[in-house]
């Protein structure tokens, strides 16, 4: 950074959804336009970027083409064509985090065999061909099954609790983890620069909506001890150190009745998990991921307030133009800050926005979230 910062760096971002809107948004403080593609020509990032380009990040030849002209590319979804990005990386374009560790991360798998190498806690795992070979584990049923590649926000996983649970299995390569019996599921959001400074956000606990498999509620901090707070905070800064990645990482982890914190899986770019940090802390997973994509000093993470996150899902029966009904009552809320991403279509479990609350005290944040699910409904 000895010739100074320049805002005329051009990053280029693979996906345009509502993790790039957010990301760009933080941009425009540090005077950053950056460019965005994404095959749905009404993502999320298209009303608010000047360099939106409907195209397929999966595809080689459209990757390769949108980052030839980068400084820096980087993503906002793992699911990219990473041979477009390695060889972009050996032309000097700065590919953050790196084609390898994207690689890795979107196969499960080879996550399972990184923790297992590096002896980073993980629950047991086995890796499978085909569904037929599941009854050759039935001893350790109850077993969830992933899929390798291409889940995505709760898709691609199916529990496995008896031998009639096998003909709903996927018929795909997976890893079969062995059911872990936790009492909270948490999440470190950890960044590290080129310089290789890391830090981390204070964890974080999560309450899912069983239906959806989704994050319904988030609390920050989460009610942990201090000394399981402290071992989630080193067992996510082993995980990014080990793997050498520049960026933020979302770690998510489990946190099982015998008080042992376990690495569920990981998402190398900024994640739901991390939304309330825009309002609940010093600076935000986006702010952050700029510091590193430009090598600068990373930000303050601490707590400004204690603060919960509300996602807010597409209403059950409606399916259309969106309609927000409520949003009157909740903005008589104190410390409501509403998100919509600019989603114009709304489906049921559909991610239309968030909403965060800060408040002096959890309890009190977790009172006034709990009224802003009642009294904002995403229907059509």
């Amino acid at each position: 950074m000895e010739k100074g910062f320049s805002p005329n760096v051009k990053i280029g971002v693979l996906g345009g959804g509502q993790l790039g809107r957010m990301l760009q948004q933080k941009a425009l403080d540090f005077g950053l336009d950056l460019a965005f593609i994404d095959p749905d020509s009404n993502a999320p990032c298209k009303e608010i970027s000047s360099r939106f380009f409907k195209g397929d990040f999966k595809d080689y030849d459209t990757v390769y083409s949108f980052g030839k002209d980068r400084d820096i590319v980087t993503i906002e979804i793992e699911h990219v064509n990473v041979k477009a990005l390695e060889k972009l990386q050996e032309e000097g374009v700065k590919v953050f985090p790196q084609p390898n560790i994207i690689k890795t991360i979107q196969d499960k798998g080879l996550q399972k065999i990184f923790y297992k190498e590096n002896n980073i806690p993980t629950s047991e795992f086995y890796l499978i061909q085909g569904k037929e070979e599941i009854i050759n584990f039935k001893d350790d049923f109850p077993l969830m099954q992933k899929m390798r590649k291409g889940g995505y926000d709760g898709q691609g996983v199916t529990p496995l609790r008896s031998e009639k649970d096998i003909e709903k299995a996927f018929e795909t390569p997976s890893v079969l983890e062995k059911m872990v019996d936790f009492e909270k599921e948490l999440s470190v959001i950890v960044a590290r620069n080129e310089n290789g400074d890391v830090k981390t956000f204070p964890c974080v606990e999560c309450e899912f909506n069983p239906e959806a498999n989704l994050v319904e509620f988030l609390f920050s901090p989460a009610n942990i001890p201090a000394e399981i707070e402290d071992k989630a905070q080193k067992i996510a800064k082993k995980v990014i150190e080990k793997l050498g990645m520049v960026g933020v990482l979302a770690v998510e982890l489990f946190l099982t009745r015998e008080g042992d914190v376990l690495v569920n899986e990981v998402a190398p770019r900024p994640h739901n998990s991390g939304h309330q940090t825009i309002e609940g802390n010093y600076e935000s997973q986006y702010g952050q991921l700029l510091r590193c994509l430009l090598n600068l000093p990373l930000g303050d993470t601490g707590i400004k307030r204690p603060s919960v996150m509300v996602n807010l899902l597409g209403e059950k029966g409606y399916i259309g133009d969106v309609v927000y009904d409520g949003l009157e009552k909740v903005l008589c809320q104190p410390g409501v800050y509403v998100h919509f991403y600019g989603k114009a279509q709304t489906k049921p479990f559909r991610k239309m926005g968030h909403a965060t609350v800060v408040s002096e005290s959890l309890e009190s944040a977790k009172l006034i979230a709990k009224k802003v699910k009642e009294d904002l409904r995403i229907i059509a």
